[in-house]
């Protein structure tokens, strides 16, 4: 592999802002981003990549490779949590693996937006269509998970799965990058250029802080993680490699963008901290927090950063 694509992520301030939070809480420093203040970042971090995600599909023709690009997300997102699940339930039991099925299932924002910030140092743009492609990921591995737990457990999950599909739906960062994406959608574009220097010209400045609260919460996280044992630290380290890998490469199949590849494998490899948890509070309540939470964010977050997405990228560049 090119150590080239090592020395960026070294070199790129927003990945050295995570960076930067870790160590606060390695050297016990009181810095620290106020919550509501860590909110506004969040939302304005998933507001800038609907909208410009929307304008961008506003000026692409429909394709028939946007609408297999949409079932093969979907079916990725289905397809992870099967085989994770029957890979850990004797290890964990039912509930906290139909929950880790789910979050290893589904995507994270977070991974989508420093995905980003790589893409750029390959001078690469994103297709807009990848923005809802996202979006659409995150519920068929939840709806998946609560499946296998109606299946294995039945006594955990009373209640409907369209109830189930509207708490997903109405889950704060869900229904801000898909209201955005269709708002920019909608959007005249000389209209939407007036605010473009708040949805794109300040968005790594907002990044780097968010990046930089990220790394504080991993390193408090981590810890956390300790008493649940190598086996599940290895799943969190091993499978997201394995999905980033294949999905690299079958790709290839769908579309023969390179920044499309690459997205997909990125969120093929993420995992959802934000939604799933969200989501399985209610429909596991047995599901451990504590394990599915630290894996996504304390491991497999920081391996994507530092090493999946260089390797995704390698792989793709072969194929």
């Amino acid at each position: 592999m090119n150590l080239d694509f090592l020395s960026h992520d070294l070199s790129n301030p927003t990945i050295l802002f995570f960076l930067l939070g870790i160590i606060a809480v390695l050297i016990k420093s009181d810095l620290e981003i106020p919550e509501s203040s860590f909110k506004f970042i969040s939302l304005y971090l998933l507001f800038s990549i609907g909208f410009r995600g929307g304008q961008e599909l506003q000026h692409s023709p429909w394709t028939a490779e946007i609408s297999w690009s949409l079932v093969f997300g979907m079916g990725i997102a289905a397809f992870i949590p099967l085989y994770s699940f029957f890979i850990i339930r004797k290890r964990v039991g039912v509930s906290n693996a139909a929950a880790i099925a789910a979050a290893y299932g589904s995507v994270s924002a977070v991974t989508f937006v420093a995905a980003l910030s790589f893409l750029e140092l390959q001078n690469l743009a994103l297709n807009g269509h990848m923005v809802a492609v996202m979006a659409f990921m995150e519920f068929p591995a939840i709806i998946v998970g609560v499946l296998l737990l109606r299946i294995y457990e039945d006594d955990q999950a009373k209640f409907s799965l369209p109830e189930l599909l509207r708490h997903s739906l109405a889950n704060g960062s869900v229904l801000m990058i898909m209201g955005s994406l269709v708002i920019g959608l909608l959007s005249d574009s000389k209209q939407a250029a007036d605010i473009a220097p708040f949805t794109t010209d300040i968005f790594k400045g907002f990044l780097a802080l968010f990046l930089l609260e990220m790394g504080m919460t991993t390193a408090r996280r981590i810890k956390s993680f300790k008493t649940h044992g190598w086996a599940m630290a290895a799943f969190a380290l091993l499978i997201p490699a394995l999905n980033g890998i294949v999905v690299a490469w079958l790709s290839q199949y769908v579309t023969a963008d390179v920044s499309n590849r690459f997205v997909f494998a990125v969120l093929a490899a993420s995992a959802s901290y934000i939604a799933v948890p969200a989501a399985m509070r209610l429909a596991a309540p047995k599901a451990d927090p504590g394990l599915y939470i630290p894996m996504a964010l304390g491991l497999t977050f920081p391996f994507n950063i530092a090493l999946g997405m260089p390797l995704y990228y390698w792989i793709i560049s072969l194929s």
